[in-house]
Parts: structure tokens; C-alpha cells; sequence
């Protein structure tokens, strides 16, 4: 599906990076990680990898404006806490996926992918 041309070192370190910036989250710039990568890489893998982070990103982002609206109301709490959880827990999976698999790229389960 892929060609294996390309760097399988810069291949792992870019799309681990992709989804890794997640944890950047409460500095601002975590989105602007990926796009940069989507931009800057010419690597399909990497680029399906970057795309993939920035549809979790989105999907992170809806669901705690959802889940804070929600907060409002008190049951909020409880989802809160595992959007937080999910928003460790998958990116972890995704980056040691990134760093075994380099053929293919990660797909986040149960997200829209709007790109």
C-alpha cells in the first residue's frame, strides 16, 4: 500500500510526534504540531498519521466542550474524567503503534475523521 523508500527512523519520530502532541494540549500550539508535519513531510504514512492526530485533536476538543456543557447540568463530571483518561491512555497506544508498525498509520477508534 505504502512505498518503503522512505526514512523508517523519520517516519517513527514524526508520526509518534503527531500523536504525542496531544500532551501539548494546555500550552495552545498541540494542533499546530501536526498540521506542521502534514505540511512539512512528504511521507504518506506520516501524513495519514498527522491527519489522524489532528481528527483526534478535534474530536477531544468537541466532546469536553459537550461534556463541559454537560457539567452544567452534573452528570458532565464523570465523562469529564474519561475524556481525560481516554485523551492519555489512546495517544500512548497510538504512539507505541506509530513506533512498532511503521507500515501503516493509527486510527483512532470511535472519532469522526473530518479530514
Amino acid at each position: 500500500m505504502y512505498d518503503k523508500t522512505y526514512d523508517m527512523d523519520k517516519r517513527k519520530l514524526l508520526s509518534a510526534l503527531s500523536h504525542g502532541s496531544i500532551f501539548f494540549s494546555l500550552l495552545g500550539i498541540s494542533i499546530g504540531i501536526p498540521i506542521a508535519i502534514l505540511f512539512v513531510s512528504d511521507d504518506p504514512v506520516v501524513k495519514d498519521n498527522a491527519k489522524e492526530a489532528l481528527n483526534f485533536h478535534l474530536n477531544v476538543w468537541l466532546y469536553g466542550i459537550i461534556f463541559g456543557v454537560l457539567t452544567l447540568i452534573l452528570i458532565g463530571f464523570l465523562l469529564l474524567g474519561i475524556l481525560q483518561i481516554v485523551n492519555v491512555v489512546v495517544p500512548i497506544l497510538a504512539i507505541l503503534h506509530c513506533l512498532s508498525n511503521t507500515e501503516q498509520p493509527y486510527r483512532y477508534p470511535f472519532i469522526f475523521r473530518l479530514l
